[in-house]
Formats: structure tokens, C-alpha cells, sequence
């Protein structure tokens, strides 16, 4: 008995009453497979190019169906494109007609304002010194909290919170009632021939560091606000009275300020981390040695921002002495030990041995920096805004040309919440630039990098150094990302030449073997190439940078060029002035 499925024998041919069987047309024409591998129909014989013509013409339509995708989805991100920068274009335009809605306030406060409300001149100055006071909040506070949200400790919303609150507190609590009205005693007030001449001078040189701030911030570069206001006053100075009116030691000391304020911050930003790297991420048990260690720093943290509030930040309300600052000091140091101890056996339970929860002891803490730093900054930068204004304020009142001014209610006003609306409006920028574009920060070097902010203002305080708190914090970002690129370095050398040691005992293509496992970022790189081509990417690879050099030159450019420049936009905005007959009445 023969099987179903068995083939027929011979030329008997195929049953007529089972087309299924025969491969008829009935079924050849639906079906490719009918009848279990079926001959063809002969009209399929007939057109041997039917099937072909088919096939190509069903391949056509997935091919320009896929052409029409592809330019509807570029078409799409064009379209895509162009709305987010209208949203963007939108978004700037916003904050500048909010800047405008502040500068008018200013107008309207200062017009309210009796006796003063009725010159033109000092309503022009209430309204420059609105536009420096969001300068100074754009560029200069990012620096206080920039390092603090590259590091993740705190999102952009927050810092920005906390930022604006602090410096307007410390602005209107420790800002103080009087300032001098020649910044840092850098021209002789006495060869000014007239008030008119030296209310000009004042106007110029507001102008010019307010110009020159809201460019450095448009270029993305953190400079010193002090620095332009003192660029600005010597200009004019120098427009009004010539080359002799300048107090030529006092800009000695400022220009060596651009080289010691960054080399102080940034040594004692990247001796702090390397000191926590040694001693405690680099060891096997991390709990272990941050339980023994993190209080300790915590503590120096807490003292020195002691210190540096108490000499810097409240001394407008409070004059301490030496051993008053020291006192006070060490009894914070004590208190901060404890709490950090404490803090960490609580959640020494619950941590994981690893790097990452170690970063996160230190979360709280440079929370805390930031806000003190900003409080500080607040109560001490203020005056950039307001003195050259009260000076006016003051010399407009009198008559006559004082070095100490009086600083009104009104005018405290506005170099306070204009340095909050600047940071609000204009300061992610450079809070972005400072904390995620030079290196890349984590909560440990962030908080070193708040800690060399307030040990190197009172070393500098105590050998009479002259230092620039935002060359500082910028300094020791660069330090401890420097100190990251050769600690990097130096290991991977360390590891090289063990990789050289071992080829040479084990042949070539041992050594490259070896090679790959000592970089396991290149490993899929590598085994794609030849010996030659290895060990040029692997050569690239050794000179990889995690400090961004274009930032670190045009930074330094712009710290070297802002006295200069500020000094001759003033010159020459007092001359314009004085030809436009644009003088005190």
C-alpha cells in the first residue's frame, strides 16, 4: 500500500478529479505552494515574466512610500527646529521686557523720591544702577552656586531660589548704611575740580562696568564685578583729572589679584579633593574612612565660612576682633563634627560601599555654601551697584564732594532686588557655564571647591593679599578638574607601563591584548584595529583633557582685559557726556 505523500511512479499522471493534488489552474493561480511543490500552471509557463513585473511592482510602493517617510520626518524636525527657536527667540525677548519692566520701576521709585525725584540726572543714575544690579546678578552669582547645581546638589529652580533669597538678605540686612563712594580708594577725590565734574564721572563709570558685565555674560565669561566698577571709576577719573588722580599701588594690587586668586582657589580647591580621594574614596571599606574623615572636613567647612561671614559677610553690622573669629570658629568646627558624625553612624546602615553614596554625604553641606556664599556675596557686591548711585544721591543733596555716602532705604532697594532679578532672568547661563562647561563636578569637588571660596578670602585677609571672590570659585573649579586630568593621567601611565612590561615577555599581540584590558573604554576600538592604528588611538586616548581649555583661555582673557576695558568705555563715555552736555543740574 503506498503512502499518501509519495510522489507518483513513473509517467502515470496525476488524478483529474483532485486539482489539489494536480497543481490545476484553480489553484496555481492563488496559491505558489499548492499542491505540495505542484508544477505550474501553464498560463504561469505561458508569461514567464508575469510573477517578475508583480513582484517588482509591489517593491516599488514600500521604496517610495519609505522616500516619502524619510522627507516627511526631515521636514518635521525642520519644522521642529524652527519652533524652538521662535520659543527660544520668544523666551529671550521675555526677560528682557522684564528687565525693562524693572528698570522703569526704578524710574517711577526714584521719581517718588523727595528732592531727588526732580532731576533728571539722578533718575538716570537710579536707572543705571538698576541695570548694574542685574548685571551683577546674572554674571557674578553664578559663581557661588554654579558648582552646587553642575554637581547636582541642586536643580537650576532651586539654586536660583536660594540664591535670589540670600543675596537680597544679605544685601538689605549686612549690605550696611554707608560706602565709600570712590570703590577701593583708587582715584584722589580732591582733583575733581567741581560736583558736576565728579557726578559725571560717577554716571560714566556705573555705565561702563554695566556694560561691560552684560557683554561678559552674553559671552558666556564669569568676571569680577569689583574689578569692573574699579576699571570704570579709574577711567573716568583719568578723563576728568588725568593720570595723576589714580592711586597707582592700589591697581597694582588689583592686577596681581588676577594671578593670585585663581592659583589660591584653585590649589586649596584641588588639595581639599585630592586629600579626600586619598583617604577616603580610594579605600576598599569608603564608610569606614568617610566615618573617620568627612566630619573632620565638614567641620573646617563650617568654621571657615564662620570666619568668612563674620569678616566679610556681617561686618557692616558687627566689627569682630582676631580671637573673636577664631573663637567662634573652632565653636562651630565643634558643633558641625558632631552633627556630620552623627549623620553619617545614622546612615552608615543603610549605605552602599561605593563612591556615589559617599558624594552624597556632602549634598547637604554645599546646599548650605551656597546659600552663605550667596548671603555674603549679597552684603559685600551690593555696594558695586548702589555706591557709585548713593554717591551721587548724596553729592546732588549737598553740593559738595564726600567720600563717605549715606545709602538710602530706596537705594538699597534697588541694588538688592536687582541683583535677584538679573540672577532670575539672565543667570542660568552662567550658573551653567561655571558648573557643567569647564570640568565635570560632583558633590565632592563641588564642595571643595566651596571650601577654598572661604579659605582663601581669610588667608589672603590674614597676609593682606588682595583677592577676587569670583576668580576664586572659578580658580577652584579649574583646580580640581586639572587635578582630575593628571590623576588620570598618572594612573593610566601606571598602567601602560605594566601593559609594556608584560609584552615584552609575551609577544606583540599579547602586549595589545593587554592594552585593551587596561582601557576598556577603546576595547571594542581597538580589536577592529591593526598594531599601528592601536596604539595612536590608544595615544589619544592619554591625552584626553577633562578640563576644557577654550573656556579656561577666554576666561582668562576676560579677567586680564576687564580693568582696561572698563577704564576706556568710561573715558570715553564721560567725554561723550560732557559733549552732549549731559552734566548734574
Amino acid at each position: 500500500m503506498k503512502s499518501k505523500d509519495q510522489p507518483p511512479q513513473g509517467n502515470t499522471p496525476p488524478k483529474a478529479n483532485n486539482p489539489a493534488k494536480a497543481g490545476g489552474a484553480s489553484k496555481a493561480d492563488h496559491s505558489p505552494k499548492a499542491g505540495g511543490g505542484a508544477p505550474k500552471s501553464d498560463h504561469a509557463h505561458a508569461h514567464p515574466h508575469a510573477h517578475a513585473q508583480a513582484h517588482s511592482s509591489t517593491a516599488a510602493v514600500p521604496a517610495k512610500a519609505l522616500m516619502g517617510a524619510t522627507t516627511l520626518d526631515k521636514d518635521l524636525k525642520k519644522i521642529a527646529k524652527v519652533e524652538a527657536a521662535a520659543q527660544a527667540q520668544g523666551q529671550v525677548m521675555a526677560r528682557i521686557g522684564l528687565a525693562l519692566l524693572f528698570l522703569l520701576a526704578v524710574w517711577i521709585l526714584t521719581s517718588m523720591q523727595p528732592g531727588a525725584g526732580f532731576s533728571p540726572f539722578v533718575i538716570a543714575a537710579a536707572v543705571v544702577g538698576g541695570y548694574m544690579a542685574m548685571n551683577i546678578g546674572a554674571n557674578d552669582v553664578a559663581n557661588n552656586v554654579g558648582p552646587a547645581v553642575g554637581s547636582r546638589a541642586l536643580t537650576l529652580t532651586g539654586a536660583l531660589l536660594i540664591a535670589a533669597i540670600f543675596e537680597t538678605a544679605g544685601a538689605l540686612i549686612a549690605g550696611g548704611d554707608v560706602v565709600a563712594t570712590i570703590s577701593k580708594g583708587i582715584i584722589n577725590p580732591d582733583l575733581m575740580p567741581d560736583a558736576a565734574t565728579f557726578l559725571t564721572a560717577m554716571l560714566a563709570a556705573l555705565l561702563a562696568a554695566a556694560l561691560w558685565l552684560n557683554l561678559a555674560t552674553f559671552l558666556g565669561a564669569p568676571v569680577s564685578t569689583t574689578h569692573s566698577i574699579v576699571g570704570g571709576v579709574m577711567g573716568a577719573g583719568i578723563a576728568a583729572t588725568g593720570f595723576a588722580a589714580v592711586n597707582w599701588p592700589t591697581m597694582g594690587a588689583i592686577a596681581a589679584s588676577w594671578v593670585i586668586s585663581p592659583l589660591l582657589g584653585g590649589i586649596i580647591a584641588a588639595g581639599f579633593l585630592y586629600f579626600l580621594k586619598i583617604t577616603v574614596l580610594y579605600k576598599d571599606d569608603k564608610i569606614l574612612a568617610a566615618k573617620r574623615w568627612a566630619p573632620i572636613v565638614v567641620g573646617i567647612m563650617a568654621g571657615a565660612f564662620t570666619m568668612y561671614l563674620m569678616s566679610k559677610g556681617i561686618a557692616n553690622l558687627y566689627k569682630a576682633s582676631v580671637v573673636e573669629m577664631l573663637l567662634a570658629g573652632v565653636a562651630v568646627y565643634a558643633v558641625a563634627w558632631g552633627a556630620m558624625r552623627s549623620h553619617i553612624f545614622s546612615r552608615a546602615l543603610h549605605m552602599e560601599n561605593r563612591r556615589k553614596s559617599v558624594h552624597q554625604l556632602f549634598v547637604v553641606p554645599l546646599i548650605f555654601s551656597a546659600a552663605l556664599l550667596s548671603f555674603a556675596h549679597g552684603a559685600n557686591d551690593v555696594a558695586n551697584a548702589v555706591g557709585p548711585l548713593a554717591a551721587i544721591v548724596s553729592v546732588s543733596d549737598s553740593g559738595t564732594i564726600i567720600t563717605k555716602a549715606a545709602i538710602p532705604l530706596w537705594v538699597m532697594l534697588v541694588g538688592a532686588v536687582g541683583i535677584s532679578v538679573g540672577l532670575m532672568l539672565f543667570g542660568p547661563k552662567l550658573i551653567r557655564t561655571v558648573g557643567q562647561e569647564i570640568t565635570k563636578l560632583n558633590p565632592v569637588r563641588a564642595f571643595c571647591v566651596a571650601l577654598s571660596a572661604a579659605l582663601t578670602v581669610i588667608v589672603a585677609s590674614a597676609f593682606g593679599l588682595p583677592v577676587s571672590s569670583t576668580h576664586i570659585a572659578v580658580g577652584g573649579v579649574f583646580g580640581v578638574g586639572f587635578l582630575r586630568e593628571f590623576l588620570a593621567r598618572r594612573n593610566l601611565r601606571a598602567s601602560i607601563n605594566r601593559t609594556t612590561l608584560m609584552a615584552a615577555e609575551a609577544g606583540a599581540h599579547a602586549g595589545l591584548a593587554t592594552l585593551k584590558s587596561v582601557t576598556p573604554k577603546l576595547n571594542q576600538k581597538l580589536t577592529e584595529l591593526s598594531e599601528a592604528d592601536a596604539a595612536k588611538a590608544h595615544s589619544k586616548y592619554r591625552q584626553r583633557r577633562l578640563v576644557r581649555r577654550q573656556h579656561a583661555w577666554s576666561i582668562a582673557a576676560a579677567w586680564i582685559f576687564t580693568v582696561p576695558l572698563t577704564a576706556a568705555l568710561s573715558a570715553l563715555l564721560y567725554h561723550l557726556m560732557r559733549a552732549l552736555n549731559v552734566v548734574a543740574i
